[in-house]
């Protein structure tokens, strides 16, 4: 299984950004879908999941009723949408795509969020 990210950038506080993941392979055998983020210093955290036929989602506190994510089941691609973005959303954010028994990681991109 193959994860390829897009859709980083720079933006100032309040404004939108959406990532998208690609995933390429076994994909047949997934089960689930996460966006995971790593700020300078800090532990990598994850701020969203969902099953992999999008029938349950979780949002950590700190993005709830701001993030979305969401799947392409046509495509094999999920992605992140992010509204109201705040400094605290700064970091480099990865894909991350579990199966049986593995799971895989994007390369991550690198969000910037400046006041």
């Amino acid at each position: 299984v193959t994860l390829v990210e897009s859709g980083g950038g720079s933006v100032h506080v309040g404004a939108s950004l959406r990532l998208s993941c690609a995933v390429s392979g076994r994909t047949d055998i997934a089960y689930l879908a996460a966006w995971f983020r790593q700020a300078p210093g800090k532990e990598r955290e994850q701020v969203a999941r969902m099953t992999w036929n999008g029938s349950a989602k979780y949002y950590s506190d700190s993005v709830k009723g701001r993030f979305t994510i969401s799947k392409d089941n046509a495509k094999d691609t999920f992605d992140l949408q992010m509204d109201d973005l705040k400094p605290e959303d700064t970091a480099v954010y990865y894909c991350n795509v579990h199966t049986v028994p593995h799971e895989y990681w994007g390369q991550g991109t690198q969000v910037t969020v400046s006041s």
